[in-house]
């Protein structure tokens, strides 16, 4: 991922030198590992982990005569520690090291995410709860419908947010499988005990069965859960980004006033810069997904055809998506909330919104539905067409009603304490 998008913490997790360290701590654990089952001599394992070195550029040079990134760190390491060498990578295969190590940095990434998802479940949270009972209009099909609050349409976010905080927590226990078990899972050239310890002094769990290397599900489980938070992103973010417009304006990103920019030619202009970002990255992370969900299917016992790939998409995904919550919880934490707009636009139908509390009352005065129905939506287009008040169109059109009952705003708020406590379990 460019360092545009890429956050100090978890990019550190990604570099070359990060992966490198991840492999030798692998052969290191498998060579203590030999040690402790009585196949390597004790003095040998010593010397391996006191001496063993590599650099990264030593690495690379080695790479371009071998033609591959293992073999040719094991000649770097094997050398750094003299005649004790031998015993690194004894009984191994590359994918032995490769996806053991690879499942210590997802595990590392995965931390990273899971704070950061639950960081903007909060974020969210909080907002919620801030505006509760602060009316505004909802829509469906992008038309005024019914009035709603701007809390409970935040708190629709948050309960999202747990869900994809859930999400990447199980993904990410799945993706904490390492694999020991030789070149096609036999165990024939490591026995299942070294596999054992190893995966103990790295805090994995062993993959059940794996052939050369560890069922791609599990990464493309992750993949998927990571799409699918940076979908419920998205969804906040064109939320916003459709609040934000100038016929509408009920809620704006955040703006440094004095300092930021909206417009290089426009200086009037405050656009939505941070949501269309995050709208334009949740793209990015289902093409991730989707390329997860092809690796899956490999040739027999393996082939390499899912590592050019997972050497992009695994970082990159789990990079854009720390980037996204992150930013995400910006917007979020500092939400500018016109409140006399959210008032304003409620008017904007002249009363109209009332529509189903007024067709239910005329079906309860002894009306036929049909009828009610036909009588609501005259009066309730006339009220959008002409600007009369669809309060004093539907009392004349029915006089016995008591109009103060159906025009009643505190009605969409009778409930909301019971959704909010659900709310507030949350975090409590």
């Amino acid at each position: 991922m460019i360092e545009r998008y890429t956050r100090p913490e978890i990019g550190a997790v990604w570099t070359p030198q990060a992966k490198m360290d991840a492999w030798l701590e692998v052969e290191l654990a498998a060579t203590d590992a030999w040690a402790a089952e009585g196949v390597v001599p004790a003095e040998a394992a010593a010397a391996c982990r006191e001496q063993a070195a590599f650099t990264v550029d030593e690495v690379e040079a080695r790479e371009r005569v071998t033609n591959h990134d293992v073999a040719a760190f094991i000649d770097v390491v094997a050398g750094s520690i003299g005649e004790q060498g031998r015993w690194i990578h004894y009984g191994l295969t590359s994918s032995d090291v490769l996806d053991t190590a690879l499942a210590t940095q997802l595990t590392a990434a995965g931390e990273i995410l899971v704070d950061g998802a639950r960081a903007w479940r909060d974020a969210l949270v909080a907002r919620a709860f801030e505006f509760r009972d602060t009316l505004c209009i909802g829509r469906t099909h992008g038309v005024h419908a019914e009035p709603t609050t701007f809390g409970l349409r935040l708190a629709g976010f948050a309960f999202e947010a747990d869900r994809n905080l859930k999400r990447l927590e199980s993904a990410s226990a799945q993706c904490a499988r390492g694999k020991l078990s030789g070149a096609v899972g036999t165990y024939a050239s490591v026995p299942p005990s070294v596999e054992r310890r190893v995966m103990e002094a790295l805090g994995l769990r062993r993959e059940e069965i794996a052939t050369q290397v560890v069922p791609r599900d599990r990464h493309a489980e992750l993949l998927s859960a990571i799409a699918l938070a940076g979908a419920g992103i998205e969804r906040f973010a064109t939320e916003i980004r459709h609040l934000q417009r100038t016929e509408v304006r009920e809620a704006e990103e955040p703006f440094a006033a004095g300092q930021q920019k909206g417009s290089s030619a426009m200086p009037h202009k405050r656009n939505p810069i941070r949501t269309e970002r995050l709208t334009g990255l949740a793209r990015l992370l289902r093409g991730y997904a989707q390329t997860g969900l092809e690796n899956v299917a490999l040739w027999h016992e393996r082939d390499i055809s899912h590592s050019g790939a997972e050497r992009v998409i695994l970082p990159d995904a789990t990079i854009t998506l720390d980037y996204m919550q992150h930013l995400a919880t910006e917007v979020a934490s500092g939400l500018v909330v016109h409140t006399d707009r959210l008032a304003a636009n409620l008017d904007q139908t002249h009363g109209a919104l009332f529509s189903q509390r007024a067709l239910t009352a005329l079906v309860e005065s002894g009306m036929t539905r049909d009828d009610a129905y036909r009588t609501v939506q005259q009066a309730a287009h006339e009220a959008f067409d002409s600007g009369t008040h669809f309060r004093d169109l539907i009392g004349t059109a029915a006089p016995d009603l008591d109009l103060d009952l159906i025009f009643d705003y505190d009605a969409y708020l009778t409930h909301l304490p019971e959704v909010f406590e659900r709310l507030e379990e949350l975090t409590g």
